[in-house]
């Protein structure tokens, strides 16, 4: 039996997009949590090269409020993360192989990742999220 992510593994990255085809990160997050837990998730719209917009977006968008901070991620919960101060980038929270973040990155499309390679591709994880069932 093969791991639920290899669906997504490989497929391209393409801005404001949550599959099936082409994922960007939110649009991967909003996939899998459907798939996994049928959360409806809304898409965050923001021009791929316009950081700052970006950035604005992450902090303060409403759908921040249904998630809430854990210590220990498990399967399928959110990661934030960054390659400066700023969190910019989101992945989702795998337990294979000693657990590592499944996202969707421009140039390389959806991969999966292990906390070491993260590091030394230069990602940070800021924090870590679980839905808050409603």
């Amino acid at each position: 039996m093969t791991h639920w992510a290899f669906d997504y593994i490989g497929k391209p990255w393409v801005v404001a997009s949550d599959g099936p085809d082409a994922y960007d990160c939110w649009g991967l997050v909003v996939a899998v949590q459907r798939r996994l837990y049928g959360h409806d998730l809304s898409i965050i719209p923001v021009a791929e090269n316009d950081m700052k917009t970006l950035i604005r977006t992450m902090r303060d968008h409403p759908e921040r409020q249904n998630w809430h901070t854990v210590a220990t991620p498990k399967e399928g919960d959110v990661a934030l993360l960054r390659q400066s101060r700023h969190p910019i980038h989101v992945g989702v929270w795998l337990d294979v192989d000693g657990g590592g973040i499944l996202h969707a990155v421009q140039g390389a499309g959806v991969v999966f990742q292990s906390l070491n390679n993260l590091n030394m591709t230069g990602w940070k994880i800021e924090n870590y999220y679980r839905h808050i069932e409603g």
